[in-house]
């Protein structure tokens, strides 16, 4: 069958990506549709694809700006030609699941959440944007929303990768979603026993719903050092609010050696589903989490990391102060083995699984009688 697979954009690497780049392994033919890209951030899985892409690839600016174009994503996608494809598979985080198939091709959406701008985080984005942007907002959103409900019901079955984010399908566009938790490549790190760390870690976008700046204020208040993995916008502000214990290192490749030398992971945010834990725990380092979203998937309290309940920096200080009371308890061995239940392989068998369940279902209604 011929295979598309239609992801929002391509201008980093990110988790979102990495589940690209797995389906691509699982479908080494597949064509792959996306509005924007920036081939200075392709990964070599994904230039051995075709990649068409949106006319708002040819807008001005739009390999840097691509999420001003939100108002005309919609529109992009509706103009995509897709009627060669007997199976589409979205990747749904910014709009991706809007395009329109043939009647007997199968639609499947992964679906990372429904666009946090719109929904969830509307009122972080909106605290946050200037005044021209906050304007656009109040007039676009609610149009943006009434056509994301709508293209739901274009997907045949969706898959998310958490139970929270299937709870959000369920209130926002009231469709089920089986749940397959994304690709990590645990096999990137390495557990080992380890004298207790220097560090604390901060790894993760540097966003306002990240809520890095509760990791520096506790770690300010409790005189512990803490580096700051990430760029982002809100990096200047953190740093302006951050005395000489606080150490702000950018992007980083080499996230075995950071790993190595820490004592935890500070995880501060609602995320969807949260890969850095996985990867933390595949290194043998313990994770103290907010205990809301996807963390409370992936970490299991007192035995691979430690929950805060509050989102407050008295919250995730008590929790410290727990961690360091037993922080010798951790056994990193045991960390890398729980983690190892998130890699690709499974990944890939639970996907197959299904959207094969997904072919069959829809096959009972395209084909002729004779042909069931």
């Amino acid at each position: 069958m011929r295979v598309a697979l239609v992801h929002y954009w391509l201008t980093t690497i990110r988790g979102g990506e990495k589940v690209l780049e797995s389906f691509c392994r699982m479908y080494p033919q597949a064509d792959i549709f996306t509005h924007v890209l920036d081939e200075k951030c392709l990964s070599p899985v994904l230039r051995r694809h075709r990649i068409q892409t949106s006319f708002i690839q040819r807008l001005p600016c739009s390999r840097k700006h691509y999420q001003k174009y939100l108002p005309l994503m919609p529109l992009a996608l509706e103009h995509l030609d897709l009627t060669e494809y007997d199976l589409v598979i979205s990747s749904e985080s910014g709009p991706a699941k809007g395009i329109i198939t043939r009647a007997d091709t199968l639609h499947v959406c992964y679906c990372h959440s429904p666009m946090r701008y719109l929904w969830d985080h509307y009122p972080f984005y909106y605290a946050g944007a200037g005044c021209l942007s906050r304007a656009a907002m109040r007039l676009f959103f609610p149009l943006l929303r009434m056509w994301d409900v709508t293209s739901a019901q274009r997907v045949d079955a969706f898959i998310a990768n958490s139970q929270t984010v299937a709870a959000r399908i369920h209130k926002h566009w009231r469709r089920e979603a089986s749940i397959v938790h994304p690709p990590v490549a645990v096999d990137n790190f390495t557990a080992h026993d380890k004298e207790k760390g220097e560090y604390y870690l901060y790894m993760g976008q540097l966003v306002r719903y990240k809520r890095a700046d509760l990791a520096i204020e506790a770690c300010m208040r409790m005189k512990r050092p803490v580096v700051i993995v990430g760029e982002g916008e809100e990096r200047k502000k953190l740093e302006a609010m951050a005395d000489s214990s606080i150490r702000f290192v950018g992007r980083q490749d080499d996230l075995g050696a950071l790993f190595r030398n820490c004592r935890a992971l500070l995880f501060p945010g609602e995320e969807d589903f949260g890969i850095v834990p996985v990867e933390a725990m595949a290194a043998g380092v313990p994770v103290i989490a907010y205990g809301k979203g996807g963390a409370t998937e992936t970490v299991r309290d007192g035995q691979t990391g430690l929950f805060f309940k509050e989102a407050t920096v008295a919250s995730l200080m008590e929790a410290m102060e727990r961690f360091e009371r037993q922080e010798d308890s951790f056994d990193p061995l045991a960390l890398r083995a729980h983690a190892e239940h998130f890699g690709e392989e499974r990944f890939q068998q639970e996907a197959a699984a299904v959207i094969r369940r997904a072919w069959e279902e829809h096959q009972k209604y395209t084909q002729a009688p004779e042909e069931r």
